[in-house]
């Protein structure tokens, strides 16, 4: 990755700002609340995390599936008046893609204090599923592969896991193996919605919805809200919590419909992944914890060869034998991920949620021991955007 230049203000940029608070509500079943109250409640809870106030948000930035113009509700929601306002929408990748943004907003004075936030009910809401798809479908067409009604996004991450099936000789077991390593996270973390005992067996043999991805090879549908604030380094250190600086942030995107990937076994992570950790300063081995945008067991291993953990084609090695599991050669969504923690319709801002956790050592029974790095990567749409964070406590600087 040393091959990536990174200019001179990028790297000024570097540990620039901090994450001095983050918060959760509601994930799992959380029934009465609507998305805008499952943001509010996180927003709250994150903002007094950070040892601040309400009145002292000035930055503010979130997005939502189904409103072109959520920015502007929440913000009237929330009783904020910002002076710097992000709504970029790229999927579930947009809250780790808002980072480098809101740092340069605090870099050059405009704001003090970034609130960025998400919430969705996306299982309880009395707004039904399917409404809720063509909702979306209308709002975002994809028109040379809706006119032939796939089951998106899931028929999309199979096509690409059969694939790579194809090119690699990755199996079913492969993806299990990532599925039972997100499973026994899960079960040290209380917050997590599936927390049950799976083996290797239970997810082979569990329902097919889009061969080769069975049911346990996918995602959750659940409620959730989550936040964090974002202030410069010096404001950081004199808050409540441990800082957790942004190293490195980089967002790509090469694709909207997955049917225009130049090559379905490679995502836009190799260029997001490349710039973050030019702008860091560090290399995948140098990563302590890894947090990854795990909407289906093929993307975990599509990730983890993209941002250089492994090379191309060996992820399912590389997570053979509970290689990513509590115990295994790398830590890897550490919370039990979207596939069994929590995924209320977009993920990314939970993966950076719980990168900040470990690094500040509240991961409970699923703390992993000396963690001073993280990475939370961020996907959106069907493998169309991807975001890359480098996290670091003091040490890293």
């Amino acid at each position: 990755m040393s091959h990536v230049q990174v200019s001179p203000g990028l790297r000024a940029l570097r540990g620039s700002a901090a994450i001095a608070g983050v918060a959760t509500f509601g994930c799992g079943e959380t029934p009465g609340f609507t998305d805008m109250e499952l943001l509010a409640q996180a927003a709250h809870r994150a903002v007094a995390d950070a040892g601040l106030r309400m009145s002292d948000i000035d930055g503010f930035c979130t997005a939502s599936a189904s409103a072109t113009m959520w920015t502007m509700p929440a913000i009237e929601y929330l009783g904020l008046r910002p002076r710097y306002i992000d709504g970029t929408m790229l999927g579930g990748s947009s809250f780790i893609a808002h980072l480098l943004p809101a740092m340069m907003a605090l870099q050059s004075g405009q704001c003090n204090a970034v609130l960025v936030c998400y919430g969705s009910a996306q299982r309880s809401a009395t707004f039904g599923r399917r409404e809720v798809v063509a909702s979306r479908r209308f709002l975002d067409p994809q028109p040379y592969e809706m006119a032939y009604d796939p089951m998106l996004p899931l028929s999309a991450y199979a096509l690409v896991a059969s694939r790579h099936m194809h090119q690699y000789g990755t199996t079913r077991r492969h993806l299990a193996e990532v599925a039972v390593a997100a499973r026994a996270w899960a079960a040290l973390n209380p917050e997590a919605f599936a927390r049950d005992p799976m083996n290797i067996e239970d997810v082979l043999a569990s329902r097919m919805v889009s061969d080769p991805l069975s049911v346990r090879d996918c995602c959750l549908v659940s409620d959730g809200g989550g936040a964090y604030v974002l202030v410069r380094a010096e404001r950081a250190r004199d808050l409540p919590n441990k800082p957790v600086y942004v190293l490195g942030n980089a967002t790509a995107v090469w694709n909207r419909q997955v049917s225009a990937m130049h090559d379905l076994t490679t995502t836009c992570a190799q260029e997001s992944g490349a710039n973050a950790f030019a702008m860091a300063g560090l290399a995948p081995k140098d990563i302590d914890v890894v947090q990854l945008y795990d909407a289906f067991t093929i993307n975990t291993l599509l990730f983890l060869e993209d941002l250089g953990f492994c090379d191309k084609g060996e992820a399912g090695a590389f997570v053979e034998n509970g290689g990513i599991a509590p115990g295994g050669r790398l830590p890897v969504n550490t919370n039990g991920g979207g596939l069994s923690c929590v995924h209320p319709g977009m993920y990314g801002i939970f993966a950076l949620i719980e990168a900040v956790r470990q690094l500040r050592g509240e991961g409970g029974a699923r703390q992993v021991a000396g963690v001073t790095t993280a990475l939370a990567h961020g996907n959106g749409g069907t493998l169309s955007s991807q975001a890359t964070a480098i996290l670091g406590l003091e040490q890293a600087l």
